[in-house]
Parts: structure tokens; sequence; C-alpha cells
């Protein structure tokens, strides 16, 4: 199993209150967090694009964060979580003309992930037409199959879809390593998975939160994958899932580190703009917030199923669990209460959990990648 993290700039208002250059401090502070994942071996970063979160995501323009990263790191994959292709966001040539930048530019690092937007607030702002969300998807399916056309024809024959349309151009840049870049799907659901297996996508599964819920996904996936009839020039067989990590020396000082970090907070705003999610019946409508939870009830999820929260034992332990019940790679978010305990946890993962779980030095889609690039020269 492969290990990766995720950043967004998240900047909740109980930061603002205290620190008026909250929102500049966390970004800064995720792109530190993103050059120490580098350098401790976690193998892939995962920057979103999100458009009017308050709190939840300030980080907008992942474009400009990846071309910083792209000079800033060495070794890890810098993947779009997401770059949204839909045209009334960003137009597909613009888009296909930026990911092969950015992979000239990182030396041909990049991971292309997609998806439809976070939920009504994001999409509305965008199509303030559309009277179903599951529109998007359409748009979606219209666009996503151009994209190795785009990179891998001298001259893009052009297209006329539903949607949107662009006449024969030659797309530039190519991308730096052929064939293209890995892609991947931000799946919500059972069907969305099974659905990017068949078109050969690997999946971001951010609504996977424990290996409970990883199950039937990667069931459907993993059932359809041997049958996919890849849209790119190779299959990208890959399900990453997320999970929240408190890690220190000392078991008390994670307990601590988790009870401080309000993780619930963030977990409502998950629920305050992903209305497209299914909203448990324990996650109160915001502005009524999920409780946080108590030093001895957070105590009391050492050991539980995929909670990777403890000292490096038990994160071993934990992140064991979430590669014996298959999923190809573990990304975390960050959500701690100061950053001096982010970076503690991605140093002690380095250390003491990824060299005993991924022991293949070689990228998973840079093998994919690499044997495609040998087929299609054969």
């Amino acid at each position: 199993m492969e290990f990766g993290i995720f950043v967004q700039g998240y900047t909740p208002q109980f930061r603002r209150d205290k620190d008026p250059d909250a929102e500049h401090h966390s970004l800064m502070n995720e792109l530190e967090l993103v050059k120490a994942a580098d350098e401790a071996g976690f193998k892939y970063v995962w920057v979103t694009e999100h458009h009017f979160l308050d709190e939840y995501s300030h980080l907008s323009a992942n474009e400009v964060f990846l071309g910083y990263l792209a000079h800033s790191t060495s070794r890890i994959h810098l993947g779009s979580g997401i770059f949204n292709p839909l045209p009334q966001v960003n137009h597909p040539a613009k888009v296909a003309e930026k990911v092969a930048m950015l992979d000239h530019l990182s030396g041909g690092r990049v991971e292309f992930g997609t998806g439809r937007g976070a939920g009504s607030h994001e999409i509305l702002g965008f199509l303030p037409d559309m009277k179903d969300l599951n529109g998007t998807r359409d748009i979606w399916e219209d666009v996503i199959r151009e994209f190795p056309k785009m990179w891998l024809q001298e001259t893009y024959e052009g297209y006329q879809g539903k949607y949107w349309s662009l006449p024969p151009r030659k797309i530039l840049p190519k991308p730096y390593v052929k064939p293209h870049p890995p892609m991947w799907y931000a799946a919500g659901n059972t069907s969305s998975y099974a659905m990017a297996a068949r078109y050969g996508l690997g999946v971001l599964g951010f609504s996977v939160g424990s290996i409970e819920e990883l199950k039937p996904v990667l069931e459907a996936y993993k059932n359809d994958i041997v049958d996919a009839e890849p849209i790119g020039a190779y299959v990208n067989d890959n399900v990453m899932v997320t999970a929240a990590a408190f890690v220190a020396e000392d078991r008390e000082q994670a307990v601590q580190s988790m009870a401080n970090g309000r993780l619930s907070y963030l977990q409502s705003n998950v629920f305050r703009y992903h209305d497209t999610f299914p909203r448990p019946d324990w996650a109160p409508p915001w502005p009524e917030l999920i409780p946080d939870p108590t030093v001895d009830e957070v105590r009391a999820q050492i050991g539980a199923s995929g909670m990777v929260v403890g000292d490096p034992e038990d994160a071993l332990k934990a992140c064991q669990e979430w590669a014996d019940a298959g999923a190809d790679q573990l990304s975390f978010g960050q959500g701690m209460a100061t950053q001096e305990e982010a970076l503690a946890t991605i140093r002690l993962l380095g250390e003491h959990v990824i060299p005993k779980l991924d022991k293949d030095p070689e990228h998973r889609t840079s093998r994919f990648r690499r044997e495609a690039a040998a087929a299609r020269l054969s």
C-alpha cells in the first residue's frame, strides 16, 4: 500500500478569530507539510480545487499551488484532487494544457484527478440554472474521453458535443512522460466506483472514511476493473482512500492532539457543503455542529478499525488494517491543532510505517505509465 496526503486550504473561523492572517498561514503551512511528506517518503499529494466554500477550503487555484510544488519537491507525485473539467468551470483544452505543463515542470510527476464539484453551493455558482445536480455527470462524461486525445493526437481532431465544442487545434505542450499522466476520478458512491473501473480510471475515495465503507466500493471497483475499456492509453487500477492521522512518540500526546484538533468542526463543514453525500443521522444540519470528542472518547478509539491515532506502533497496526482490506493508497488529511503536531505525524509515519508497508521504490502509477509507453513502442 502506498501513502499520500491531501491539502485543501482549510481555514476555520475559530482560527481566523485568533489570527487575521489565518488564510495565508493555512496555505503556507500546507506547502511546508507537502515538502515534509516528500522528504518522509510519501508518494502522493492531492491538492483540491474548490470554489466559494468558506472555511472548508480556500484552495481554489490548485494549478498555481502545484506549480510551486513542482519546483520545491523532488519525488512526491503531484495530484489534482481535483481539476474540475466541466466547461462552465474550466475549459477542457485549458485543463489539458495545464496538466501537460505541470508534467514538464515536475519531470513527469503529475496525477490527473477529476470530478464534478463538491455540492450545490459550489456547482450552482457556475451552473445557476441546473435543476438536478446529477446532470453534472452527463457534462463530465461529455468531456473526460477527450483528454487523452488532446495529449496523444499531434493535432487534436476537435469535438462537437452537447455541452462544449472545439475545432481541430494543436493542444500544446504535450505531456513530458508518455503516453500521458495517470487519470483518476473522485467517486462518491458504489455506482461511481464501478463506472470509474469500466473507464480504466483510478478512484479518489475522499468519501471513504472507514474500512467498513471501503469494502462495498472496493468490491464494485475490483470486480469491474478486469474488464475495463480504458478511455486513456492504459488502465490505472488504483483505489485511494482517506483517513485522519494523529501520531506522536507518546500515545497520550496523540490523544490530546486529536482532542484539541476540533476534527468534528471539519466534519460539520463536510456535511455543510457536500450535500450530495448522504448525511448520517448523527450529523446535525449546519450551523449546528457535530460535538467534539472528549479525551476519553478519543482514547477509546485507539485500536478501533482503521483509526490512525496513537504512537507509531498503533499507527502501523491501523495502516496495516487498511492494507489488508485492499486499499491501494492511504492518504491523510491534516486537521491538527498545531503545525508542529502535523509535521511530527508526517515524520513518524515516514520513519515507522511507510518503510514497512510500501517497499516498492517505484510509484504504482509510474509502472502503469512506463509499461503503457513500452507497449506503444513495441
